[in-house]
Parts: structure tokens; C-alpha cells; sequence
């Protein structure tokens, strides 16, 4: 049976919909709960095959968005951390009309480094593909390190992480295999320039795998829209600047700017 876990909270009238990264699932959202339920109604996302979501093979980028939205309000705000980035960007793109706003949190349109863009070297996510087969549940903790590296609280956000994932349903070798595709292969570059919403892009300075100069180079691909580095935060800013993070998105859902 294919299901996608959904869950709705929130005392707020506004929807707001949170994609999860690569690995996880929606537990990951639990520091920012607290802060954001009061102002909105949150819907909690396990995407297909990770968490609760079970019954899902590998999908690709557009089929991911697809799943997604069939579930979802008919107009919402966008987060996405990640990978969840690229898949609420996706639903940006395609279904404009149902996406009111749309925030990235530690997201690239193109994960991959290339000649002309810094990102993850495509031979490290292709090792982490090659590992996943010997060594499946070490070398998801070892992806969850690097999110955390730099930090001062570094130690304790790996902890977080690692406890959201082992406290769920783990995703398939398949289902992990097609997510790193994703990041592999996805590029939304030249895309970007075509999202009509307000857009926010939220970045780590001290981020691995999404390096703060992606974010000068995305003002550029798309000028109207907002970018905010989080001086010491890294890869998952949402778990160790709590406040920061949802001061941000408040002002912005606010009155679509910062």
C-alpha cells in the first residue's frame, strides 16, 4: 500500500506545507513546531519512501512534486529544506497558481558541482550510492554529520538527527539510491527565473553542502527574490537557530519581504 504520511496542526489560518531532506522525514521539523503552530496550519510531510510514507519505489524530481500535491491544499505556502527544496521549487514551477510563497532552507538548484558552480562533488555522491549498498544505516549517520559540521552545537544537532530518522520507518537502499540521484542530476538554474511567488532562500555560512556562495549566485538567477545567510548556522539552520529561523519565515509570510 503506497500512503503519504500527512499530518495537519496549527492554530493559524494560513497553510504552510514542510518538506523534509534527503534521509529523513517530518520529525525533523519538531524544534520549529512550537513556534510556527501558533501562526499557521502546518502540514507535516513524510515524502514518499522515507518515514512513515512506505510503499514507494525511487521517484524522480517531478514525479516526487507530484505525489506531494496531490495531497495538499489548494493554496499554500512552500518550505523545503534540501532536498525538500528542489521538490518545493518543482511544485512552484509546475503548478504556480497553488503556491502563495515559496521558502528554501539550505536548498540549491543544483546540488551537483560543476565547472561554474560550487556544490557536493558528483564523486562523493556517487560514493555515497556505492556505500549505501555495504553499509546502509553508517553511511546515512555519516551524510547527517556532515549537516552539522562547524556548529557550536554540532555534537548535540547530529544527535537530533540521528534520533529523527532511527525513531521512524527507515527508507529503502531504492528509495535513498533515487534521492541522491535527484541531488546528483537536478539542475533549476536557468528554471529560477520563472517563479512568480515571493521567494526567500534561507543559507548556513558554514554549510558543506550547500556553500554560502550559492547564494550570491542565485540573487543573480533570481533577482526578486530574498536571500539571508545564518552566520553560524550549517546545513539545518531550523535545528540550531530555532528562533532566528522562525523570525524569518514570520516577516517574510507577513508581508512577503525581510
Amino acid at each position: 500500500m503506497t500512503a503519504l504520511y500527512w499530518q495537519t496542526m496549527g492554530e493559524g489560518d494560513r497553510d504552510l506545507v514542510l518538506l523534509h531532506g534527503w534521509g529523513l522525514n517530518a520529525e525533523v521539523w519538531g524544534c520549529a513546531l512550537t513556534r510556527l503552530a501558533p501562526h499557521f496550519r502546518l502540514h507535516l510531510v513524510d515524502l514518499p519512501g522515507y518515514g512513515r510514507s512506505q510503499g514507494f519505489g525511487a521517484l524522480t524530481l517531478a514525479q516526487m512534486a507530484d505525489v506531494v500535491l496531490a495531497q495538499a491544499p489548494q493554496q499554500a505556502w512552500w518550505l523545503g529544506w534540501s532536498l525538500g527544496g528542489l521538490i518545493a521549487s518543482q511544485v512552484a514551477l509546475t503548478q504556480p497558481q497553488r503556491v502563495n510563497g515559496l521558502i528554501t532552507v539550505a536548498s540549491s538548484p543544483c546540488f551537483s558541482a560543476r565547472d561554474d558552480w560550487p556544490g557536493i562533488r558528483p564523486e562523493i555522491l556517487s560514493g555515497f550510492q556505492h556505500q549505501l549498498s555495504e553499509d546502509f544505516q553508517r553511511t546515512v549517520e555519516r551524510f547527517l554529520a556532515l549537516q552539522t559540521l562547524g556548529t557550536e552545537s554540532a555534537r548535540q544537532d547530529a544527535r537530533t538527527l540521528k534520533s529523527v530518522v532511527l525513531n521512524q520507518p527507515m527508507p529503502s537502499v531504492e528509495v535513498l539510491n533515487g534521492g541522491l540521484d535527484i541531488l546528483r542530476t537536478a539542475d533549476l538554474r536557468r528554471q529560477l527565473a520563472d517563479v512568480r511567488c515571493p521567494l526567500l532562500r534561507i543559507y548556513g555560512y558554514l554549510d558543506g553542502l550547500v556553500p554560502r556562495k550559492v547564494a550570491a549566485l542565485v540573487d543573480e538567477l533570481a533577482p526578486d527574490s530574498r536571500s539571508v545567510v545564518v552566520a553560524k548556522a550549517a546545513h539545518a539552520p531550523f535545528i540550531s537557530h530555532p528562533d532566528e529561523f522562525a523570525d524569518l519565515i514570520l516577516r517574510f509570510v507577513g508581508d512577503g519581504a525581510l
